[in-house]
């Protein structure tokens, strides 16, 4: 399995309860880390289909929950200056609006004029849902809801397909793989799955607190953890 980082945001912040914040001094730091160890972040649909051909060697996957604005504003210039791509997982019935499913600090969530931007800047925009409700807790008529309608949206916004979805919470049991699988995703990012597959991709957390030790440190947990696993 490939290395997967998972990302939120990526701020300057004073409270940050639910620890989804990177600030940009931190953010800069562990892509220039990653830089350092000979490794490139890009996004999900390129990882896959590297790996695919034999051409993963090097890459890692990197991916922002939630679809905060400022992955336009901070996270995607330093990408851009790294040379580095990404993945966003949008909550499409929250475009332009604020994080509702927390209690905390608001957020505020990219515009649809943002995500047509941070697409034409080559970052790979995928679904997280509808409104990131918890995927177990839907009978079928909302999941399939959740999954295609949120797909439409996002692909009338950016005129592209949508192929990757990120489960809300990481909450995800074999229907809802299957789900996703059925419903013409391409890959699905999940955060610690049962059993990882290419519907339900394991991730690693990274956090503010994350420097050049807890990063060796999560690098190697990953290669011991899935050097097995195909």
């Amino acid at each position: 399995m490939p290395l997967v980082l998972m990302y939120h945001s990526v701020d300057h912040y004073e409270e940050d309860p639910h620890l989804v914040t990177v600030s940009p001094a931190r953010f800069e730091r562990q892509l220039g880390w990653l830089r350092a160890h000979g490794l490139r972040g890009v996004g999900m649909g390129e990882l896959l289909d590297a790996h695919a051909a034999g051409r993963g060697r090097g890459l890692v996957g990197l991916t922002f929950d939630d679809g905060y604005a400022d992955f336009a504003t901070r996270a995607v210039p330093a990408l851009l200056r790294y040379g580095f791509g990404a993945t966003v997982y949008v909550v499409s019935g929250r475009i332009g609006t604020y994080n509702t499913w927390d209690e905390g600090p608001r957020k505020p969530l990219m515009t649809a004029d943002q995500l047509r931007t941070v697409a034409g800047a080559g970052m790979e925009i995928a679904s997280h849902g509808r409104h990131h409700v918890s995927l177990p807790e839907t009978d079928a008529t909302e999941l399939r809801e959740e999954l295609e309608e949120s797909r439409a949206v996002l692909e009338s916004i950016v005129d592209a397909p949508v192929t990757g979805f990120a489960y809300p919470y990481g909450h995800a049991t074999a229907r809802e793989i299957e789900a996703v699988r059925a419903a013409g995703y391409e890959h699905a990012c999940d955060i610690r799955p049962a059993e990882p597959s290419r519907h339900a991709l394991p991730r690693t957390y990274v956090g503010d607190r994350d420097g050049s030790p807890r990063l060796h440190a999560k690098l190697l947990r990953h290669v011991l953890r899935h050097r097995s696993r195909v």
